[in-house]
Parts: C-alpha cells; structure tokens; sequence
C-alpha cells in the first residue's frame, strides 16, 4: 500500500511542477516594457494550411529596448504576420514597412503597470486553482485507498505530505508573482 501513496504524491508533485511551469510561461508573456521575442510566443500563422508560431516563419530580432523587428523568411507572410499579432491582442500595434514588421513598446504607465499587475496575480490564482485541484485528486485517491484496506495513519501521512507539496507550490506561485510585480513596478 505504501508504493500506492508514493505514487499518488509523486503524481501530485509532477503537476504541480507543471502549473508552476505553465505559470512561468504566462509570466513571460507579461511585459515589462522591454521587448523580448517570447512576447511573441503562442502567436501562429498559417503556414501552409499549418498553424506555425512566429519563430519559426520569422527572424525575431530585438534591435533596442523597445523595438522588435520581425522578417519573414517569406515576404508573403506579412500580412498574415500582421494579422496574427493583431489576432493575439498584446497591446502592441505591429508596422508594416514591406520588409519587416515593427512592434515598438510604448512605456508603461502607472495605470498599465497596475493592470499588468493584476494580470499577474490572476495568472497566480489560476496556478493556485490548478494547484488545489490537483491536491484534491491526490486526497480523494488517498481515501479510496483508505476504503480498500489502507490504515489511518498511513493516509493521514500520505494526505499530509500532499498538502506540504500544496503549501511549498502555492507559496512558490506567490514568490514568482512577487517577482514579477516588482519587475513590472521598477521604473
């Protein structure tokens, strides 16, 4: 019975490792005011009756702080470069020179940074949902195993090592939001 209960933490563990992944990847999406080419991660294009990311059509370049340049491999793909930023709604205006297409960050103002702020710890929560759902199927195999003849005490200890893996992931999605808000707050 034991192997059962370190198998049903284990699994919890790995998806909680994976929602705090998942968090980190939103997190990324979020800017600070600099441009950075993961901004673009998770936009498509179709290509070739293929939704292909940005990255892959694309030369993403970052010529200053505030500016990425992308050329496609295909002059073709302009538009509907174009039109998949547009599509995504990152807050960006892309520019169409005929070569290349242009995003320039607009600084952030405090009432944006704000927003951002708030983007991030809804970001968090969501973790956290994530996190607790995966607590709760971990409790509820625990319990079934109780009923198939597992004692009481090797469930409370098998229900109270989920709940330490609950608390350290949880406290971790609030580290990782704190750092990023003071990413987004730093002028």
């Amino acid at each position: 019975m034991a192997e059962s209960i370190d198998q049903i933490t284990t699994e919890a563990e790995e998806g909680m490792k994976k929602a705090i992944e998942h968090l980190e990847n939103e997190l990324i999406k979020i800017r600070a005011g600099k441009a950075t080419p993961s901004m673009l991660d998770g936009i498509t294009v179709e290509y070739y009756n293929n939704p292909t990311p940005i990255n892959q059509v694309a030369n993403i370049s970052t010529p200053d702080a505030r500016t990425l340049n992308i050329q496609p491999f295909e002059k073709s793909l302009l538009g509907d470069i174009e039109k998949a930023i547009m599509a995504a709604n990152i807050g960006i205006t892309p520019s169409n020179d005929g070569d290349n297409i242009r995003l320039f960050m607009p600084p952030l103002t405090e009432e944006r940074r704000k927003e951002m702020v708030k983007k991030v710890y809804a970001e968090g929560e969501n973790a956290k949902v994530s996190i607790r759902n995966i607590r709760r199927d971990a409790m509820e195999g625990i319990k079934k195993l109780e009923k198939d003849g597992m004692s009481e005490d090797e469930a409370k200890d098998g229900e109270s090592s989920v709940q330490s893996l609950t608390d350290q992931y949880s406290e971790s999605v609030d580290e990782h939001s704190k750092v990023k808000e003071k990413d987004l707050m730093t002028v």
